[in-house]
């Protein structure tokens, strides 16, 4: 939209605009949180496959990536090949999980993110 043309109208006009987008919102929030529900219902994967990481200190089965905790979120860090630099969401991400991470860990909860870049 072009701000030069963007319309100016009373606030009762934008209200009325307001309370009719409202709804919208509710309602499109309300379908969110149904397909979200749905999502977590979905049945679960038993893992086979032996997964090995490497990390700072060498490799890592799967199981070693909970730290002791009974749940683990794995973010997939995109890094792919011929790439000098992360992804700019991830890095951002990353750059911010440590606050997240503190209250995660109050929960039983493990973060890693795991990534096709190299180590260093």
């Amino acid at each position: 939209m072009n701000i030069e043309n963007h319309p100016v109208v009373s606030r009762e006009e934008w209200l009325a605009a307001r309370k009719q987008h409202l709804a919208r919102e509710k309602a499109f929030t309300k379908e969110r949180d149904k397909l979200s529900a749905e999502r977590r219902a979905l049945p679960w994967v038993k893992i086979d496959k032996d997964y090995h990481f490497q990390g700072a200190n060498g490799e890592l089965k799967l199981a070693d990536l909970f730290g002791g905790r009974s749940q683990l979120i794995i973010y997939h860090f995109m890094f792919a090949e011929g790439w000098d630099e992360g992804c700019p969401g991830c890095s951002y991400l990353s750059d911010h999980i440590d606050g997240a991470n503190q209250h995660l860990a109050h929960h039983d909860v493990a973060v890693v993110a795991v990534s096709h870049a190299p180590l260093a």
